[in-house]
C-alpha cells in the first residue's frame, strides 16, 4: 500500500506507541525482591499547582538517564515519581475557586475542603505526570505518590515523634510568618516580598528621671504596644550615659530599659531602635541576647489582644492609624517620611 512519507521525522506517533508498550510491560516496574544490586531515586515531586517548565525537563532527563544507565548495567532500579501539595499555595488555587462559586473554606468545612484539595490534585497532578510521560521518563507508575497521601502523612508525623524522643529535634518558640488571612504559618520561601511605598514614623520616648525624648524610627508603629527595650550601639557617645536606664513607653506606660547592642546602625535615623521580640525577626535575636520579655500583640487574625491596652480589638490598620493620632496629640510624633519598604505577603 502507497503511503506518504513526511518530510522529517514526527515523534508523537512513534513515541506514543513505544511508551504504551514500556507500560503495559512493566518494564519500568522495581522487583525488590530478585536479588539485584538495587538503585533508586526518589524524584523530587513538582507541584500541583503548575505544569513543568525547562528546569524540571533539564532535571529529570538527568535523572533518568541515570535510571537506565543503572538499569543496562543490571541493576534494579527504582525512580518513585510523585507530586507534591505545595501547601498554602494550593489552598490559595482552591479558595479562588471557592470564591467565584461565592463560598469560602470556613463554609465548606475542613473534611470538604481537603476533598476540593483533592480534586484539584487530580486535574492539576495528571497534567504533571502526563507531561513527565511525554518526557519519556522510566518512573515506576505503580508507585506513584501524592504528599498528602495518608501513609505519607503518617510516616512523617511517625519520624518527627521518633527524632524528637531520640533527642535530634526540638521544640520552641520562635519566631514564624504567619498569614492573618490565611490562618497558617508560612516558610520563608512562601513569602512573597513587594516593594511598596509607606511611611517611616518617628516617635518620641520620654526618658525616664529627664527632660530628653528618644526618638525612635518605624514602619509598623502599632507594634509599640509590644516593646520591651530600646536599643543603641555600644559605641554611640550621644547615648553612652543614658545605656543601663530606662524610657517611659507611650501610650500604655510600661516602662522598658535602655540597652546597649552591636546590631544597632549607629549611622541609621537616630541611631536608637525600639525592640519587639515578639514581631520582628532582629528584634527576637536581641530579645533573646539581653533575655527580654516576649509580648505578643496580635491574635491569628491580626486583631489586637488584650496586651495592646485600649486598642485591644482593632484590626491592625485602624490600630496603626488610631496609635499615630493619640502619639500626636501627645506632641510624641517627631515627624513622617515618604519610604519604601519590602513587604512580605502571602
Amino acid at each position: 500500500m502507497a503511503q506518504n512519507l513526511p518530510k522529517g521525522y514526527e515523534p508523537h506517533d512513534v513515541e506514543k506507541k513505544w511508551y504504551a508498550a514500556w507500560e503495559e510491560g512493566s518494564i519500568f516496574h522495581a522487583d525488590e525482591t530478585n536479588g539485584k544490586e538495587a538503585y533508586s531515586i526518589v524524584i523530587p515531586p513538582p507541584n500541583v499547582t503548575g505544569v513543568l517548565h525547562m528546569g524540571h525537563a533539564l532535571n529529570n532527563t538527568l535523572q533518568d538517564i541515570l535510571a537506565r544507565w543503572k538499569r543496562m548495567c543490571g541493576a534494579e532500579v527504582l525512580w518513585m515519581p510523585g507530586t507534591d501539595h505545595a501547601g498554602i499555595a494550593t489552598q490559595n488555587v482552591v479558595e479562588k475557586q471557592l470564591a467565584g462559586e461565592n463560598r469560602d473554606r470556613h463554609e465548606l468545612g475542613r473534611e470538604a475542603f481537603v476533598d476540593r484539595v483533592w480534586q484539584w490534585r487530580e486535574e492539576s497532578g495528571g497534567k504533571i505526570i502526563e507531561q513527565l510521560k511525554r518526557l519519556g521518563a522510566s518512573c515506576d507508575w505503580e508507585r506513584e505518590r501524592f504528599t498528602m497521601d495518608e501513609g505519607l502523612s503518617k510516616a512523617v508525623r511517625e519520624v518527627f515523634v521518633r527524632l524528637y524522643e531520640d533527642g535530634l529535634i526540638y521544640r520552641d518558640n520562635r519566631l514564624i510568618n504567619w498569614c492573618p488571612r490565611c490562618h497558617t504559618a508560612l516558610s520563608d520561601l512562601e513569602v512573597e516580598h513587594d516593594e511598596k511605598r509607606g511611611h517611616l514614623w518617628h516617635l518620641r520616648y520620654p526618658v525616664i528621671g529627664s527632660d530628653r525624648y528618644i526618638v525612635v524610627a518605624t514602619t509598623r508603629p502599632e507594634t509599640m504596644l509590644g516593646d520591651t527595650a530600646v536599643a543603641v550601639n555600644p559605641e554611640d557617645e550621644r547615648y553612652a550615659d543614658l545605656i543601663g536606664g530606662k524610657v517611659m513607653l507611650p501610650l500604655v506606660d510600661r516602662e522598658i530599659s535602655i540597652i546597649a547592642d552591636e546590631y544597632v546602625d549607629s549611622e541609621f535615623g537616630s541611631g536608637v531602635v525600639k525592640i519587639t521580640p515578639a514581631h520582628d525577626f532582629n528584634d527576637f535575636e536581641i530579645g533573646k541576647r539581653h533575655d527580654l520579655e516576649f509580648i505578643n500583640i496580635f491574635d491569628e487574625s491580626g486583631v489586637v489582644n488584650e496586651n495592646g491596652g485600649p486598642y485591644k480589638g482593632q484590626e491592625r490598620y485602624e490600630a496603626r492609624a488610631n496609635v499615630v493620632a493619640d502619639l500626636e496629640g501627645r506632641d510624641l510624633l517627631e515627624k513622617i517620611d515618604d519610604y519604601g519598604n519590602a513587604v512580605g505577603e502571602c
